[in-house]
């Protein structure tokens, strides 16, 4: 496969022509490379000071991979071979790619669904281990299951501390707990890397290792296109694909990303994630939105949306119809090549935009007002109304009437003009998976980008831009009841998985209505039947 390719069409290329150039002059390319904080602003320099180590992380990634090559090679001599990753955003979603583009097997926990963490810990223990990845460890989702784990470790009667490995940066409450603990290894990332950029650090690296991935071929990948990526040159794919993503007059603030014929499956996930909680702040950002192969029609004549379809460059005719169209970006390559790309674009996309592609200060409130709700549950902003397995409430003004077709209809209608519609399902991802089905639907209905999101996933990623970029999104929030019998308690704190993720829903539908957008929650008394219900009234409006 080639290590890198990209065709830019249209509003792209016009804004490629419009301010690479600048790019070039300003020697963008090279002072990244050099990292200099001052390319974002001075707002953003101290904190960018500190977020730069992945442009320069190879000779310090090659030194891992043989500790974690015979970290592996014990472990299977004992009979262990099933990795279980606990971690949220960029710990999890880059370790999912690179297993599931080497064609090795990766459990990922990140999910505080209870009958999504019983399905993991219900299988396999005497094979397993667990890999904890967390920078600081207080993530409140990886806390709770690193115990849940730990916890079921015991009762089989293994001990946690030899089938425990952490991932964390030096010094961090984590750190310090698991060296106590005497887990079975304790690896230290990269301080100076943010977690959504940390693809190629331990944090990306040791799971997918362990699991069995070619560490060596990714980190060459990556090293090979960073000699491209790092030129101030007028043809650097960096530059032009972050042209694109922050560049477009008027914003494309809305990126249909379509995978056609890629054979990186799940990289759409992992760019989502990159892009949205990077550049969604500060009232602007680009919302990736993923969609199925076909479906950017429904949208390209939009002029707030720019689609971006991964495709695979050695297949002449796996995006034919598509390149054909205006505003389009097509790019293909290998792993680790286009995780560099995606880096460096965002990076560029931050400071066209003028925002500090390193922080994420949305995902923070939504955590607080999910804290906040732990404690003492918020008052109902609206009385719920029932319809079979579904109740019903409305926030920031979403209507709620009789029945789940007429609360749907409303909310669609009620998506602005240069909006989008964000689906939030806080169930379990794998075993509900049926209920992604609703998010063409919409999209064909309103004639709007609809996202879809698993919760509290999601929250990680696309959560950040939905609270600070443009205020212009509907949300159809989906919960689900959780039976006591069926609820998991959390070893050493004072809640079930099921009020910590009925918080972590709650508390992002109270800081979105607070910023005047429509919220729909729908919770299922009945998650067969809820969703059984849902599906049904989709079909009915769109049928």
């Amino acid at each position: 496969m080639s290590s890198l390719s990209l065709v830019l069409r249209g509003a792209a290329r016009e804004a490629v022509d419009t301010e690479v150039p600048g790019l070039v002059d300003h020697e963008f390319a090279s002072r990244l490379a050099a990292k200099d904080a001052a390319l974002w602003g001075p707002a953003a320099r101290d904190e960018a000071s500190k977020r730069l180590g992945w442009v320069s992380l190879f000779e310090d990634s090659r030194a891992l991979l043989p500790r974690i090559e015979r970290l592996r090679g014990e472990l299977a001599a004992e009979g262990v071979d099933r990795v279980v990753l606990a971690g949220m955003g960029g710990s999890s979603l880059a370790p999912e790619v690179i297993c599931a583009v080497h064609r090795v097997a990766l459990t990922v926990l990140d999910s505080t669904d209870p009958q999504h963490v019983r399905s993991v810990i219900d299988q396999d223990l005497d094979r397993t281990v667990l890999v904890v990845s967390s920078k600081s460890g207080s993530t409140a989702e990886t806390d709770s299951q690193r115990r849940i784990v730990s916890e079921a470790f015991e009762r089989a009667g293994i001990d946690p501390a030899s089938r425990t490995v952490v991932v964390t940066d030096p010094g961090s409450p984590l750190a310090e707990a698991a060296t106590a603990e005497g887990v079975r290894a304790v690896v230290e990332a990269d301080p100076t890397v943010g977690g959504r950029y940390s693809a190629l650090t331990a944090f990306g690296l040791v799971p997918s290792g362990l699991a069995g991935a070619d560490l060596e071929s990714l980190l060459d990948e990556a090293e090979d296109a960073a000699a491209v990526l790092t030129e101030d040159d007028p043809a650097n794919p960096g530059l032009q694909l972050g042209a694109a993503l922050g560049g477009t007059r008027p914003p494309r603030d809305k990126m249909v990303l379509t995978d056609l014929g890629s054979p990186l499956t799940g990289l759409g996930a992992w760019i989502e994630q990159l892009v949205a909680e990077s550049t969604g702040k500060d009232g602007t950002g680009v919302l990736p939105v993923l969609v199925g192969d076909g479906e950017p029609e429904l949208t390209r004549t939009a002029d707030d949306v720019l689609v971006v379809a991964l495709v695979d460059p050695d297949d002449d005719d796996s995006d034919e119809d598509l390149i054909s169209s205006d505003d389009v970006v097509r790019t293909g390559g290998s792993l680790g090549a286009q995780f560099l790309l995606w880096e460096v674009a965002t990076a560029v996309a931050g400071s066209l935009l003028g925002i500090n592609p390193f922080d994420q200060p949305d995902v923070e409130s939504a955590k607080t007002a999910a804290r906040g709700l732990l404690d003492a549950p918020a008052p109902e902003a609206e009385s719920a109304v029932t319809d079979g397995a579904v109740e019903m409430r409305g926030r920031g003004g979403a209507q709620v009437p009789d029945s789940v077709v007429e609360a749907l209809r409303g909310l669609a209608a009620a998506v602005p003009q240069d909006g989008y519609l964000a689906v939030m399902a806080y169930l379990d991802r794998t075993a509900e998976q049926r209920l992604e089905a609703v998010r063409a639907q919409l999209s064909a209905l309103t004639g709007r980008p609809v996202s879809f999101g698993w919760g509290p996933r999601f929250l990680h990623s696309t959560g950040q831009f939905h609270k600070g970029g443009p205020h212009v999104g509907a949300f159809l929030q989906i919960t689900a009841d959780t039976a006591a019998d069926d609820d998991l308690s959390v070893p050493g704190r004072p809640f079930t998985l099921g009020r910590l993720i009925t918080a972590q829903a709650d508390g992002d539908a109270e800081v979105l209505a607070a910023a005047g957008m429509p919220v729909l929650s729908l919770r299922l008394d009945d998650r067969r039947t809820g969703i059984d219900q849902i599906l049904d009234a989709v079909d009915e409006i769109t049928g």
